[in-house]
């Protein structure tokens, strides 16, 4: 049996990062809540059940924490790139989804996301 890409989800990661223009946004963290989604072939994971034959989320998740953490941002779209770059970085991914949302950015809105995606050709 042949399986099609497992797709592991990271769901709501919240985070604080300074990302912005204006003064305070240039002072001050700002929540933002990232979804990342990540497909690989997983037919050896599936069927040998050993560690090394798996995607390692923890290992990106960490990699995207430390990344937002310490990270200054002006752009949603700079920060959603380098996020997307982190999840396609191991060479098992086939395809990777980031969006980030920024809440409170607009007066009558929750919040406003940029999501980009990546293919591996």
């Amino acid at each position: 049996m042949r399986l099609e890409e497992a797709v592991i989800n990271i769901t709501d990661l919240r985070l604080r990062t300074y990302i912005g223009f204006n003064p305070e946004e240039l002072e001050k963290k700002q929540d933002v809540i990232i979804n990342v989604e990540i497909a690989y072939q997983a037919d050896q994971a599936c069927h040998t059940d050993e560690e090394g034959q798996a995607l390692n989320y923890k290992v990106i998740t960490k990699a995207i924490i430390s990344h937002v953490e310490e990270g200054r941002f002006r752009l949603l779209e700079k920060l959603t790139s380098d996020l997307l770059e982190i999840a396609m970085d191991s060479s098992m991914v086939t395809r990777a989804s980031v969006r980030v949302d920024k809440p409170h950015a607009l007066r009558f809105a929750d919040s406003v996301s940029l999501t980009l995606s990546a293919r591996r050709d």
